[in-house]
């Protein structure tokens, strides 16, 4: 295997690495955010939904670096092997 073909994969692997570690965190923010909302509290004090919605942002960012990873891959390593001849 060539050394951009293995670069190229374990960036894909890196990747779904991320998207697999945010799964907890997205699902435990969500039922979080959905508790909260089911408090009837979600209309009344508008001002303390910013603290559940951080929660569910901050868990979705290692989905879309792993996403980001995954379909940038190609240039990525174009980028890292730049001077190198194949």
């Amino acid at each position: 295997m060539k050394p951009k073909q293995l670069a190229s994969v374990l960036i894909k692997i890196l990747g779904l690495s991320l998207i697999a570690h945010g799964i907890p965190g997205l699902i435990n923010g969500i039922i979080g955010w959905l508790q909260f909302a089911s408090d009837n509290r979600l209309f009344t004090s508008m001002g303390n939904t910013s603290h559940y919605w951080m929660i569910v942002l901050l868990d979705l960012v290692p989905f879309a670096v792993g996403f980001a990873l995954i379909a940038g891959s190609r240039w990525f390593v174009e980028k890292l092997f730049k001077d190198e001849a194949e």
